[in-house]
Order: C-alpha cells, then structure tokens, then sequence
C-alpha cells in the first residue's frame, strides 16, 4: 500500500498534531512533510500530498476537498500568532505589508479593514524581512512564531481572531485537515486518534518543549487556551461566514 502523503504546517501551534502522530502506528503508513501555510496549500492544490493542514482561505481553490478531522487551528477569542503591528492607530494606518506565508491572514485582514473597521488601507504583498518595515503609516501582518516575543516592539497591536470575535461572535478556524481526494474510513478514524492523543496529551508536549528552550513565548498558555483545536459546530459556522466574504473582496497580488 502506497504510504498517504501529508503536509503539516511547521507552527508552533500545529505540534500536537505532530505529537500525536509520532505516537501513533499510523506514522508507518503516512510521508509527513512540514511547511510554511502557502506551501503546505500548494502542495495539495497541486497533487503533490493527498492531505494537508491547510489554510483555511484556500478551501475555495481546490477542486475536490473534504476536510476529513474533527480538529483543527482554531481560536475562540485572542490567538496571539496572527498579528497586525502598527505604530499608529487604524484609523491612521495607510499601507498594510501582508505576510507571504499564510493566505488565511490576508483575507481575514481584508475582511476586518473593509466591514469592521472601515479603512482602506493599501495592500502591499511583502518578501521576508518585511517586519523591518513597519513605520510610520506603514503597518503589517505576522503570524505564526515570529510573533513571539514582539508583544511590545510597536506602540499598537491588533489580534486578528480577537477582532474577528468582536465583529462577528464567532471563534475562527485559521486551518483545517483537508483531503484532496476520498480516503479510507479506516485512515480517516485512526487519524482523528492519533490526533485526539496529541491534543489530550499537551502536558506531556509542553513539558517536552520547556525543556528544549526554543520558543520565546508560554507555550502553556499559547497551546491549552489561545489555540483551540475542536472543529466543532461554531467553527463550522465561522468558517462558512469566512468563506462566503472571499468572492467580495477585489482580487490582489497572492503570496507566491
């Protein structure tokens, strides 16, 4: 049997789902590579993995999709990793760099700008290094673990999942596990396992990471209440109201 091809994003908030899967027999049955979010979206776009844990804002662009987990990366209120960093307020904010990693958070910003908080800022795609940019009128998005320790580099910063909350009364789904094609029922259960035994097992993870000293962040806190991972009935809801905003918005340069 051909071993089933995933592609996981490389984030802190995504390890346990790796955990889980390095303790599941399954890890003999699956090719796990990690990516950035733009990748990890191409790769199953394009064939080239059967699963992955995907950008939510790319769901539209595959032609067959089925998001095959009861978990996902989720938000119920501030997530902390997708950030919009300015020196200035946003009513102030002229130009928004966008982060080349993730498709979800340029949407999501454009969502909030233009029905939320009611600017319109210029979009510029930006390259690696941009954080350096930020001055001015000139604001940007990170995410991911850039974000961490950057709490207090800039005079303002804006959680996009809090500011979604407030706009809409609904968590946030950032990433779902989607196939690209129909998988067994038997692969679909032992994959929601092993993910349900990362998820169940964080202390364990957390204790494992403190020791090895890589994040500048509490992984405690960011893993077991800033990330939720349930893909639950809201989420459901707030990925769908995500998605119906996408064809609204005027196109723009994507992230290659």
């Amino acid at each position: 049997m051909n071993k089933i091809k995933l592609s996981v994003v490389s984030y802190l908030n995504s390890k346990p789902f790796l955990f889980g899967l390095e303790h599941s027999e399954l890890l003999n049955n699956i090719d796990l590579s990690l990516d950035v979010p733009s990748v990890c979206a191409q790769k199953l776009i394009e064939g080239k993995v059967d699963i992955g844990l995907i950008p939510a804002a790319v769901l539209p662009k595959l032609k067959e999709k089925y998001i095959i987990s009861d978990y996902c990366i989720g938000a119920l209120g501030k997530v902390a990793s997708v950030m919009l960093y300015s020196n200035v307020p946003l009513d102030q904010i002229e130009n928004v760099l966008l982060d080349y990693q993730s498709q979800t958070s340029i949407t999501l910003i454009r969502i909030l700008a233009r029905y939320f908080w009611k600017i319109r800022p210029q979009w510029i795609p930006a390259a690696a290094g941009y954080e350096n940019n930020i001055n001015g009128n000139t604001a940007a998005v990170i995410i991911g673990d850039r974000t961490f320790g950057m709490e207090n580099t800039y005079l303002y910063s804006y959680d996009l999942a809090e500011e979604w909350q407030k706009f809409t009364q609904l968590p946030f789904v950032f990433a779902c596990w989607t196939s690209n094609k129909k998988l067994p029922e038997s692969f679909i259960s032992e994959f929601n396992k092993a993910l349900k035994y990362g998820i169940d097992n964080r202390s364990l993870l957390i204790e494992e990471l403190n020791k090895k000293n890589i994040y500048p962040t509490d992984i405690g806190t960011y893993l077991n209440q800033n990330i939720n991972y349930d893909y639950d009935d809201a989420k459901k809801e707030a990925l769908s109201l995500f998605l119906s905003y996408i064809p609204k918005l005027e196109q723009i340069i994507q992230p290659k």
